[in-house]
């Protein structure tokens, strides 16, 4: 695999279909440390949203769920720079395994070269009974605006 940057970075707009509470919140998904992070209310399907400050190529999604609260079926869906009418397409399915370790997924074959301006994983199945789903680590690598 090429080294590719992390195209999260502070200017990254990230929105969530729900938050259990405060203590569990969005900021927890970026912030690297492995004692925090996001936990959605019950039910699904949730999602978390990046909108990315420049346009960029994500190549691999790495995600470290909490065991017993993963979302075990994901659409991963992005808005294309280039479309005329900008709207949400599918890029890729992918499905996480329920353990505590950090999960890579490759979707460069799904994404072409092409540029986007924001990305979606919708987590439509869950392992929690309740459809809870815990995040420890969310990480997009890829190709920056200016490579």
């Amino acid at each position: 695999m090429a080294e590719w940057e992390s195209l999260i970075n502070a200017d990254t707009k990230i929105k969530v279909s729900s938050t259990l509470d405060k203590s569990v919140g969005k900021k927890n998904l970026t912030d690297g440390s492995p004692e925090t992070c996001w936990t959605s209310q019950q039910g699904t399907p949730q999602y978390i949203q990046l909108s990315f400050s420049t346009p960029v190529t994500p190549k691999v999604i790495e995600l470290t769920f909490q065991g017993g609260f993963v979302g075990t079926r994901c659409t991963v869906e992005a808005v294309f720079i280039a479309d005329a009418e900008p709207h949400w397409k599918f890029l890729a399915r992918i499905f996480p395994e329920d353990v505590n370790r950090k999960q890579t997924f490759d979707i460069e074959s799904c994404i072409a070269n092409r540029r986007i301006e924001s990305m979606r994983l919708i987590f439509e199945e869950s392992s929690d009974f309740f459809g809870r789903v815990t995040v420890y680590d969310l990480r997009v690598l890829g190709v920056g605006a200016f490579a």
